[in-house]
């Protein structure tokens, strides 16, 4: 279409050019007078036709820009009048933002492991944690998605979306009140069950045959109950009971696996084998993800990036400074990077003994 307009123009021109030659050729000075006539008004047409196509391309950032002045406005008067509904509008479409950045790294990343024949344990740590984040993001938005899909279900989803937000949004759509509050509604909730799996462990005591190690334990467990904070050595000298029986993954009790399902808020009410399963699997993860940040560096970490790696082992880092966290991460890493798959046990169970107590109440 736009050859066809160009040619068009080209034989109106030509057309005119031709029309003025055999006007100047034949018709002497009053010819050549009206030829001038004519050479003016066809100058004039040309450069008109020459006007809309070089703005022809500039129609499409024109209304970009008219479109993006008319939603300031309307942004402008919303905050103005409904400052409520804004802040709504505002936090839905910046998590949209964040969740398609999220994607588009998620997708940088799986074609990075494609190119380069990358594991996901080889991935730095960044990397890791996205992948980590996004799929936990999208397993928990994918339900409300599925809701959605019927005619007028949408509607039900918004209704619940406003007045569930916590258990129905994903953490780009909260606003950053939310976040405080629901991430300590979330460690309210795993804190709870921080004195019944100490208590499980000072029971197990009992069935350790090696009299040093239950010793041991029982210290171990008796300076968490009474309030003190305890060192990374006193946990390491106990790691041997977390690799086989009684406190190996291969041999906890149901219950107990329960509850430590809920540190993960992994859902708790599955057959034991699967169970199981999932608790090694996200203890083995959270194994790799140590090892990437070890190798990083904690010096590498912004703050908010620091809280959440605190937040994820089972420390409350709303309430601690940077200094704290930054301290308390070191510890756990001290753990942590010398553990061996089999003894990921120990790494659930740290997150109980390191967190529940810090910084020391005693």
């Amino acid at each position: 279409m736009a050859l066809s307009r160009a040619g068009s123009r080209g034989g109106s021109a030509m057309m005119l050019l031709y029309r003025i030659r055999q006007a100047g050729l034949s018709g002497g000075v009053n010819n050549a007078t009206k030829s001038s006539v004519l050479l003016r008004s066809s100058s004039q047409q040309f450069c008109r036709f020459s006007s809309k196509a070089k703005h022809s391309g500039g129609w499409g950032s024109l209304i970009v820009s008219k479109l993006r002045l008319v939603n300031e406005k309307y942004e402008r008067f919303l905050e103005r009048n409904f400052p409520a509904f804004y802040l709504l509008y505002s936090t839905f479409f910046r998590g949209l933002r964040l969740l398609l950045q999220d994607g588009s790294e998620v997708r940088r990343i799986k074609v990075k492991m494609a190119r380069q024949g990358l594991s996901k344990e080889q991935l730095p740590y960044r990397d890791m944690e996205t992948l980590r984040q996004f799929r936990r993001d999208i397993i928990k938005a994918l339900p409300v998605a599925l809701v959605s899909i019927p005619p007028f279900a949408n509607y039900l989803v918004f209704v619940l979306m406003y007045f569930f937000p916590r258990q129905v949004l994903i953490r780009h759509f909260w606003t950053p009140k939310q976040q405080v509050e629901f991430q300590q509604v979330y460690h309210c909730q795993r804190a709870r069950l921080y004195p019944r799996l100490v208590n499980d462990l000072t029971r197990t005591a009992p069935k350790v045959s090696d009299r040093d190690l239950q010793s041991q334990l029982l210290q171990l467990c008796n300076k968490v109950q009474g309030g003190a904070h305890p060192g990374i050595s006193e946990i390491q000298a106990v790691r041997r009971l977390f690799a086989g029986p009684p406190l190996g993954m291969k041999r906890l009790q149901v219950e107990h696996m329960r509850c430590l399902s809920s540190l993960f808020f992994l859902t708790s009410r599955l057959p034991a084998a699967l169970i199981r399963l999932r608790l090694w699997s996200h203890s083995v993860e959270l194994l790799q993800l140590d090892r990437a940040l070890s190798m990083l560096g904690l010096h590498q970490l912004s703050e908010p990036e620091l809280r959440s790696a605190c937040y994820l082992r089972g420390l409350n880092s709303t309430c601690l400074s940077t200094t704290q966290c930054r301290e308390w991460l070191y510890q756990w890493l001290q753990l942590s990077t010398r553990l061996k798959d089999s003894e990921a046990s120990l790494l659930l169970h740290s997150m109980v003994l390191l967190s529940m107590n810090y910084p020391s109440r005693s």
